[in-house]
């Protein structure tokens, strides 16, 4: 049975820009009740405006990384619209650090985004939806949680540990009822992936990465991983030996054109 979101509370971090940004323009195509989440509440707000302001959006500044301001406007958010129905944690940052760049202050923001950041919230969730016996919560990782790659090394662990995490979520509420979904994009065209100074292949954009999400949570898919030819390549990549792996991830990555 396919999810209708039409008036479902859903509660969208990382919300500004990138992917974020495209769910929330989809969304409100879909007549779902909108909870909006980022740092930048400026850009959620200009967002609105350019939508023609929907009253079944609502706007609201967090830092996913700080569990006291996460937990007010979760308050917040219920006051509001209601109980939540389907969560979709999505804020995320990246820096390229190689060893001689090093930055543990940049390191930590990293996972307190792209890990904590997702648990603060799935904290408050599992607790509410586990005593309704519904709702979904779908975790946004990355393709990049399949091996160390250089430069990217505290992404991608970031990633790996919420991939990891989320699917041992998945099987621990599936008896209540709860649905977990991983999402793990390729290469998106975002201001986060606009920094890279390497080729990405597969390069898509945000919009059709959304409209990818969004059918996916429909069929309330586990997994859902795109684009298909480097989700396939990725799993060639994990079951790679060592060896191998290492003499390819030590060449140098082809310029951005």
């Amino acid at each position: 049975m396919k999810i209708d979101f039409k008036d479902k509370t859903v509660l969208l971090t990382g919300a500004s820009t990138g992917i974020g940004n495209q769910l929330v323009r989809k969304l409100t195509k879909e007549n779902a009740k909108l909870a909006i989440l980022s740092r930048k509440k400026d850009l959620l707000d200009n967002l609105i405006k350019e939508l023609g302001s929907p009253s079944k959006i609502i706007s609201y500044k967090c830092d996913v990384r700080n569990f006291d301001e996460v937990k007010s406007v979760y308050d917040k958010v219920k006051s509001d619209l209601g109980e939540i129905d389907i969560a979709i944690l999505n804020s995320g940052v990246s820096y390229r650090m190689s060893e001689s760049s090093f930055e543990l202050e940049k390191a930590r923001e990293i996972f307190d985004t792209n890990f904590f950041g997702v648990i603060n919230f799935i904290h408050l969730l599992k607790e509410d939806f586990i005593k309704r016996g519904s709702g979904i919560i779908v975790g946004v990782s990355s393709l990049a949680d399949s091996r160390g790659f250089p430069a990217s090394g505290f992404y991608c662990a970031s990633k790996s540990a919420l991939t990891t995490f989320l699917e041992s979520l998945r099987v621990e509420l599936k008896k209540f009822n709860v649905t977990v979904i991983t999402v793990q994009p390729g290469f998106v065209r975002t201001p986060m992936t606009d920094k890279n100074e390497f080729y990405m292949p597969f390069l898509m954009e945000a919009d059709k990465a959304a409209e990818i999400i969004l059918n996916g949570i429909k069929k309330k898919k586990r997994v859902i991983e795109f684009p298909f030819l480097l989700s396939s390549f990725v799993k060639i990549l994990k079951i790679m030996p060592n060896s191998i792996f290492d003499f390819l991830a030590s060449q140098k990555p082809k310029p951005r054109k």
